[in-house]
């Protein structure tokens, strides 16, 4: 690794597309995956499980509605969303333009 990846400054990576959510990948090991989710408004992110790994999401910017297990989370910049292994998740809607840092472990 460069160490000029070291330190990334996430609102300067984010991309945006009008046909869908945007993945953009910051880091991935074999033990992690680290990425960036980027959501026009009213964009979504289908409900999946990880078997075998936990993740978390972490608003960066903007606001969204997340499905966790049985439970609907409206999030904002700042709030930390987790989703331990094998619990259904992801975004519902994004209310507004939303950037979402994401973090896997053991990465897939």
């Amino acid at each position: 690794m460069d160490t000029q990846d070291l330190l990334q400054h996430l609102p300067e990576r984010a991309r945006f597309s009008d046909a869908k959510m945007t993945k953009l990948d910051c880091f991935r090991s074999d033990r992690l995956l680290i990425g960036l989710n980027c959501f026009e408004p009213g964009q979504e992110q289908t409900v999946h499980t990880h078997a075998g790994a936990d993740k978390f999401y972490l608003v960066v910017a903007g606001k969204a509605r997340f499905a966790v297990g049985h439970q609907t989370i409206e999030a904002c910049t700042g709030d930390l969303i987790l989703a331990p292994e094998g619990v259904p998740h992801g975004v519902e809607r994004a209310l507004e333009r939303t950037v979402v840092l994401v973090a896997i472990a053991p990465a897939p």
